[in-house]
């Protein structure tokens, strides 16, 4: 089974890399709508500081949101999503690897740029680090949330606008508890508990989500 997995894997990520558009487009929406806030709001740092968490954490939201529409999109028209919900290994298999896949290519990088985001956004240096495990715990959470969304959607023409309607109510815990826990180390609060739970948020996510993907896939191709 790890033959096949690989292979997909690779294929993936040599598919999203050949795609430069696919990687910087959400990676610019996050940094264009965080530095926005300040020109809008007040460049008072302790206005800033008070804000921070929240406005990181939903422009990674909506950046995680923006990648997802095209997620299967692409194998569909070309027909290779045909090929892999009867190909003879488990469907779940190839659909894990293309999720990881597409966060290594754009839910990491996004975590990548959040400390430094913050520290725009006149984040305590001692918040940073938080806000850097609270991302990178976050984005694959919500990457699993809105491919079943993507999955169920993407037989549809225009079917982002219900893509967002599907997931957004989904994504609300892992956005409190995100933000909640950059909240707290700003506040010198203890954040081991909030971060237990978006762990757990993931390890739900991962251990299910490939599975409900592949069943929303086979819903579209009305199998």
């Amino acid at each position: 089974m790890s033959g096949p997995w690989w292979a997909t894997l690779r294929r993936e990520l040599t598919l999203i890399w050949r795609s430069p558009a696919d990687m910087v487009q959400p990676l610019f929406f996050f940094m264009v709508v965080v530095s926005l806030f300040p020109l809008g709001l007040s460049p008072k740092p302790e206005l800033l500081a008070l804000v921070a968490p929240g406005v990181v954490w939903v422009a990674a939201l909506l950046a995680v949101m923006l990648s997802l529409d095209g997620l299967f999109r692409r194998d569909q028209e070309s027909g290779a999503l045909d090929q892999m919900l009867t190909a003879p290994v488990v469907s779940v298999l190839p659909v894990s690897a293309k999720l990881l896949a597409h966060w290594l290519l754009t839910g990491l990088p996004l975590a990548l740029m959040a400390p430094l985001l913050g520290y725009m956004m006149q984040l305590p240096v001692p918040a940073l680090a938080t806000l850097t495990y609270s991302v990178l715990l976050g984005t694959p959470t919500l990457t699993v949330i809105g491919a079943i969304g993507a999955a169920l959607t993407v037989g549809l023409n225009r079917g982002g606008i219900l893509l967002a309607l599907l997931i957004l109510p989904l994504y609300v815990p892992v956005l409190v508890f995100g933000a909640g826990v950059v909240r707290a180390a700003v506040d010198g609060s203890p954040t081991q508990g909030l971060l237990a739970v978006l762990g757990a948020l993931l390890a739900l996510a991962l251990s299910l989500g490939p599975l409900a993907v592949a069943m929303g896939l086979r819903i579209s191709a009305g199998d």
